[in-house]
């Protein structure tokens, strides 16, 4: 693979490059497409390599743009230490011992009713970095070399206002998978402008990524594996439930040519005032749901392929378009600037929803453009491939 010395257009000086040597080639690859484009990242700012997970997090969270290059795994886990406390073993947890997942008693969730009739306290011991992410400052480029930009044991949060992010080519993983609320990988939340691409999410205890209840406005995820595989399932099935949970306010939300598989629901979940954009994305061995759209969330759905997808959409209480037919699809032209594409199925069950009065919320804003759908999406999205 061969990149280009440029970080976003900007040149790297001679003692630059003479510094990092042959990995000052590294750089952010294109530009992101729909709702987040603009995003510009760290812009300008010289590449560099954090030492240590130390440096990465400082780098991470000031106030400075930088472009910031993972060429090795960075492992947070140990960093700060376990918590052991009483959690819970939720009604979901029919497995125990054989694969299912306790939970962590945040917010009291195993105490006000969510964890469901018939929960039991238990005591449960996990890696306190994971379920709090490093929060990440604006004007940020965040890239991985090769597939070796792993961030292991802690996530990444963009909020409280910052903005301007780009999180390209990193896989993270290992966030107390054995534990609901264990950590979110990315978590955005009061922020604007962020580009999520060809990133790899394994093995995470909650949210592969969530868009929590602040406005964070403009967001593109693409190119990116959600792998859902999992020895702790709560479904029970080493499939992974908590995938992606998109219910902020006034959130815009591009998802493409994304490979989400091996995930049993809330892949995506759907709600609040969220207007999202889902198109040529691949879902594969689902058991459960991919979509589940909550009340104020309004979808687009289109061009995407769903293979042994058990119900690709479990519940529809807000607006969703699910590009049913070639003729209907015309619609699509006036707001989104182009036919929508029929969706695609195999071994799965059926995608429904004619609404269409919403659509005009995609008017003057930018929008993905569409292909016909295709499972060779599996074979691009993730770490390396760029």
């Amino acid at each position: 693979m061969k990149f280009t010395i440029l970080a976003l257009g900007s040149a790297f000086s001679v003692s630059q490059a003479a510094v990092l040597g042959e990995r000052a080639t590294y750089a952010v690859v294109g530009k992101p497409e729909g709702f987040a484009t603009g995003t510009t990242g760290g812009g300008s700012a010289a590449c560099a390599i954090p030492s240590s997970v130390a440096q990465l997090k400082t780098w991470l969270t000031d106030s400075t743009a930088r472009c910031i290059v993972l060429d090795k795994e960075y492992n947070f886990k140990g960093t700060e230490g376990t918590t052991k406390e009483t959690g819970c073993r939720p009604a979901s947890n029919k497995c125990p011992g054989a694969g299912g997942q306790d939970a962590i008693n945040k917010a009291s969730w195993c105490t006000n009713g969510n964890a469901g009739a018939g929960v039991t306290s238990i005591s449960v011991t996990y890696d306190t970095a994971g379920v709090s992410g490093i929060n990440v400052g604006s004007n940020k480029s965040l890239i991985g070399v090769g597939s070796k930009g792993v961030i292991r044991g802690k996530g990444l949060r963009i909020a409280n206002g910052a903005k301007n992010v780009i999180i390209q080519n990193i896989h993270i993983t290992e966030l107390n998978p054995q534990y609901i609320w264990g950590g979110d990988a990315i978590a955005v939340d009061g922020t604007d402008l962020v580009w999520i691409d060809h990133c790899k999410f394994s093995l995470i205890g909650r949210q592969m990524f969530v868009a929590g209840n602040g406005a964070s406005k403009r967001v593109t995820l693409s190119n990116n594996e959600f792998d859902g595989q999992t020895s702790w399932s709560a479904t029970c099935d080493g499939r992974h439930y908590w995938a992606i949970y998109l219910t902020g306010s006034s959130d815009l939300v591009t998802m493409k040519n994304n490979y989400i598989h091996h995930t049993s629901g809330r892949s995506p979940k759907i709600g609040g005032n969220s207007l999202v954009h889902a198109v040529n994305n691949y879902w594969w061995s689902n058991t459960g749901h991919a979509f589940d759209n909550g009340a104020g969330g309004m979808v687009v759905a289109e061009g995407n392929v769903f293979q042994n997808v058990k119900t690709p959409l479990l519940a529809n209480a807000g607006k969703f378009f699910a590009a049913p037919t070639t003729s209907a699809n015309a619609v699509c032209s006036a707001n989104l600037g182009h036919v929508c594409v029929l969706n695609a199925f195999g071994s799965s069950g059926t995608l429904t929803g004619t609404d269409t009065a919403f659509l005009s919320n995609f008017k003057g804003k930018s929008v993905a453009s569409a292909s016909t759908a295709s499972s060779s999406i599996a074979n691009v999205a993730g770490v390396g491939k760029i």
